[in-house]
């Protein structure tokens, strides 16, 4: 039995948060941003928005469009660093809740801007295990919730969104998964944080409110992002003898374009095989790479048998990457 790509949904709140937007909010223009990142706006959820609202609209339309019932879901696996709660219930059973599902399995998992990827690698195991049919996977963030609008450094990034996918059993070989890759590296984990609660930091009411917030070591992480991708994407490419130029579509974290340029050149893609939506929507961390093959789809650029790679990087610091068809149902 193998595990294939079935179907992909997304949503994205209606508010948009423009660079000039920002220029009013902190020192910064819409030139510093665009030539530094490539973005140009962002979706921004509204006040009583929650998480798990995003993640059930997105998972609706992927349920959908894969011809299933929803009855036919039996897990549901959410990546988020933004969830409804700090530290349950879990964003996931808060979804499976609204969706009608409360007997499924149903958990988060926190990898940052490398979720989606994490949560593919778990569907994929518990398919081919053989314990699990149908599994819905969801990466959707509230960035702005733990975004602080006074650091330039980081509020120009993100937004706000939610990206799903279902995960089907197959005896179909040519639409099954590939190859999947996670890994991390803990000893870096303060180049991209949030410092307060939990217990190395436990919350105090005299800590500043930006410890509640995402920090960054800006260029570090571009630095490391860069060299671990390339890296990343060239060894699972290798590890399965398939050419850069066999691939459909690389759908890399919409993170910045600079990384993406760099990434996409030492591969020697086209441009037509990088897909870029870093320019309207920022950085939604584990909903990006959901989104932006959404975007695909809903362009009618996706195909039943295309080939997709996917690869991601975040705080953690988390990596990964993933050779796929788009199976289609």
């Amino acid at each position: 039995m193998y595990a294939a790509f079935r179907s992909i949904g997304a949503y994205v709140p209606e508010k948009v948060l423009t660079n000039d937007d920002l220029a009013k909010m902190v020192d910064t223009t819409d030139e510093w941003i665009t030539k530094r990142t490539g973005i140009k706006e962002r979706r921004i959820a509204a006040a009583d928005e929650t998480t798990s609202d995003m993640a059930v609209k997105a998972a609706e339309k992927a349920i959908e469009r894969s011809g299933l019932k929803k009855s036919e879901i039996d897990m549901i696996v959410v990546a988020t660093i933004s969830p409804d709660y700090f530290n349950m219930p879990s964003t996931a059973t808060v979804v499976a809740h609204k969706m009608g599902l409360d007997k499924v399995s149903a958990f988060d998992i926190s990898a940052a801007c490398t979720g989606f990827i994490y949560v593919l690698s778990i569907a994929k195991a518990f398919i081919e295990s053989g314990m699990k049919k149908n599994v819905l996977i969801i990466g959707a963030e509230k960035m702005s919730a733990i975004t602080d609008y006074s650091d330039r450094g980081t509020c120009i990034l993100f937004g706000d969104g939610a990206g799903a996918a279902v995960i089907s059993a197959t005896e179909e070989k040519e639409n099954a998964i590939i190859d999947l890759h996670t890994a991390s590296d803990g000893s870096l984990g303060d180049f991209l944080m949030t410092p307060d609660g939990g217990t190395g930091n436990p919350h105090q009411a005299e800590l500043k409110a930006e410890a509640s917030f995402i920090q960054m070591k800006g260029n570090e992480t571009f630095k490391i992002a860069v060299r671990t991708l390339t890296n990343d994407v060239v060894d699972i490419l290798q590890n399965n003898d398939v050419a850069a130029g066999e691939i459909t579509h690389f759908i890399p974290h919409q993170a910045n374009y600079r990384i993406i340029k760099a990434v996409g050149d030492a591969l020697k893609l086209a441009d037509e095989q990088v897909v870029l939506t870093v320019h309207k929507y920022g950085n939604t961390s584990g909903a990006s790479i959901p989104m932006a093959i959404n975007d695909l789809y809903e362009e009618g650029n996706l195909k039943a048998g295309d080939l997709m790679l996917l690869d991601a990087f975040g705080g953690g610091l988390t990596w990964g990457s993933a050779l796929l068809p788009f199976a289609g149902k």
